[in-house]
């Protein structure tokens, strides 16, 4: 048995290895078994146990799945095109949050059609988003411990090395999960004060589009850019666009159709 055997493994027994990113996930769904029904008693929504565990399994497999073949269609088809078989191992890295957010987002369109005479869509997806705000929160701290998706250059006094990168980084890891409690505690604001349902998964999405647009500009680029005109942005600046789109939509019309 070793444990810290390397920033990816939490420990190592025999040929077992736990990884880190395993343990940010179980801390993630471990929160939103308790947080969820919380939140739904809050609301007044009769979920019930076998409710909240069926949400939950769905979730997991629309982040997993989702996140990891986001990652392999949007950041490297062609190298997961040469190298199928490495496709399955999440344990190496390599998860999109866009490709997770579709990924819950099937998920839960399934599974709200057995949930459909307790709450409304809407409703389901706005009690969600705290949890997958929390949720993004421990996928950025194990980030951080993999010293992964790292930042450009500086000279701030908060810059933190990275083993075989030259130069002090942005620690971008730890601007993503600020972003992220920002968007939790709003979200969470908005589900107890708001009368309209979608308004909170609007607010979500936008907060995350902004936000993540713009920590992109101190995070190193590992994927190719686009060049649109005279402007320069980056895939994940590039996948933002229509995030920030749908949730402007989402207040909007969610808004105007409550009056």
């Amino acid at each position: 048995m070793e444990f810290f055997p390397n920033r990816q493994i939490f420990l190592e027994i025999g040929p077992l290895a736990i990884h880190w990113y395993g343990i940010m996930y179980l801390l993630a769904f471990c929160v939103a078994w308790w947080l969820i029904p919380i939140l739904a008693r809050k609301k007044g929504y009769p979920l019930t146990k076998d409710d909240i565990g069926t949400l939950l399994f769905a979730g997991i497999l629309g982040v997993i799945l989702g996140g990891r073949l986001g990652y392999v269609l949007f950041y490297a088809p062609g190298y997961f095109a040469s190298h199928p078989l490495e496709i399955p191992a999440v344990w190496n890295g390599g998860m999109s949050s866009h490709g997770g957010m579709i990924g819950v987002t099937l998920a839960m369109l399934i599974v709200f059609r057995k949930l459909r005479s307790k709450v409304s869509l809407f409703q389901l997806a706005d009690l969600l988003t705290v949890p997958i705000a929390i949720g993004l929160i421990f996928g950025r701290l194990g980030n951080f411990i993999n010293l992964e998706l790292y930042g450009t250059v500086t000279d701030l006094p908060w810059g933190i090395a990275i083993p075989g990168v030259e130069g002090i980084r942005h620690p971008v890891q730890i601007y993503a999960m600020i972003k992220d409690v920002f968007i939790a505690i709003v979200c969470f604001l908005s589900l107890m004060r708001s009368k309209s349902a979608g308004v909170t998964l609007g607010l979500f999405f936008l907060l995350y589009g902004i936000l993540r647009f713009a920590t992109e500009f101190v995070r190193e680029e590992t994927s190719e850019g686009f060049d649109i005109a005279m402007l320069h942005l980056t895939r994940g600046q590039f996948l933002t666009i229509p995030v920030i789109i749908i949730g402007v939509w989402l207040i909007w019309f969610m808004r105007r159709d409550a009056r």
